[in-house]
């Protein structure tokens, strides 16, 4: 029987406020713990977590518990777990629900090693079946959905982003207990030099983008005039992200051009690739360009909302009930138009 649920969280790159998938990870909490008329408390990892803290005060969380101070604002394993460990302790969670982001995904399976528990990670939902908690999670290259329980205590899972509706509610004043966690000598060897980033407008994996642009081998293969325009390509997909902000997905046969002695995009890593042992990202909409719509691709686009395709062959992958939508033309054409449009609009 499940008494205490904890969300557990950090702030975000900036330590000004909760990532989006920590919002969606509350929002997933608190609705278990109404399911299972459980106590519902919320731990909170950064810096200065007070205005986190005010964020999500009216979540229904009966307690906030923070570990902060300048030691906890940037990730590390040896801080961040024994800052995870005090938080579960004093909240004596039985389940404890975390987002899976980087720097929680290399901690708490050692916390629940410590802990004496079990964890979870990428799980999908999380939801009460003859009043037991079941969690879903995606198996063998997102081809197999697996539901399971545990009887283990604490059971810690991990959520993966755009799987859950974020937490919305209003603002308020929490009041927070401030958990002690002493750091010792070789809790504190590893520091942070600084940060590199790319700049915005080289930036092409944004997680949170409404679109999900897809570029296929075709944009480096032979044009009508006989020749291979990979500059032009570059050059149109490059406008196109910057102008709409969408994020960049590349399908494995473009990304595996690069060994291959091929033109390639200059841009475009295997970091981009989606499906075929690629990323399964989760857009509202999708746009694939010059692919061929199959299988293993198609698998990476399993939780995109609506799937849209240009493509020269109306005989293509896409075409056989894969794609929302098939515009059976030349992507260079469209998008150029496309990004003349875009260039109107923002005008």
């Amino acid at each position: 029987m499940i008494k205490n649920i904890l969300l557990l969280a950090h702030l975000d790159e900036s330590n000004s406020g909760l990532p989006k998938i920590a919002l969606e990870a509350l929002g997933a909490a608190a609705e278990l713990a109404h399911q299972l008329n459980a106590a519902l408390s919320i731990g909170l990892i950064g810096g200065d977590v007070q205005a986190a803290a005010d964020s999500v005060a009216n979540s229904g969380a009966q307690r906030q518990l923070a570990v902060t101070g300048p030691e906890f604002a940037q990730p590390r394993f040896a801080s961040d777990l024994l800052a995870a460990d005090a938080l579960c302790r004093a909240a004596a969670a039985d389940l404890i629900l975390a987002p899976a982001t980087a720097r929680f995904l290399r901690v708490l399976p050692g916390l629940a090693h410590r802990l004496n528990g079990r964890v979870d990670t990428h799980i999908t939902s999380v939801q009460v079946v003859d009043g037991a908690v079941c969690a879903t999670r995606w198996f063998y290259r997102q081809r197999i959905e697996g539901v399971f329980q545990r009887d283990v205590r604490p059971w810690i899972l991990l959520l993966d982003s755009g799987c859950h509706e974020a937490y919305n509610g209003p603002s308020g004043k929490a009041a927070i207990e401030e958990i002690a966690v002493a750091l010792p000598p070789e809790a504190r060897r590893t520091t942070i030099a600084g940060i590199r980033a790319p700049k915005s407008d080289t930036q092409t994996i944004r997680p949170d983008a409404a679109v999900l642009f897809v570029a296929g081998a075709g944009w480096t293969k032979k044009q009508p005039d006989g020749k291979s325009h990979p500059d032009e390509a570059e050059a149109r997909i490059l406008d196109f992200l910057r102008l709409s902000g969408a994020s960049l997905g590349g399908s494995k046969s473009l990304v595996d051009l690069s060994g291959e002695n091929q033109a390639v995009l200059g841009f475009m890593t295997h970091l981009n690739q989606v499906g075929q042992t690629g990323s399964t990202p989760r857009h509202p909409k999708g746009l694939s360009t010059c692919c061929h719509g199959e299988e293993p691709h198609v698998v990476g686009w399993r939780f995109i909302n609506e799937r849209r395709a240009i493509n020269l062959d109306p005989n293509c992958g896409w075409a056989r009930g894969k794609a929302d939508v098939l515009y059976v033309a030349d992507a260079f054409e469209v998008m150029f138009k496309v990004n003349e449009l875009l260039k109107k609009t923002q005008a």
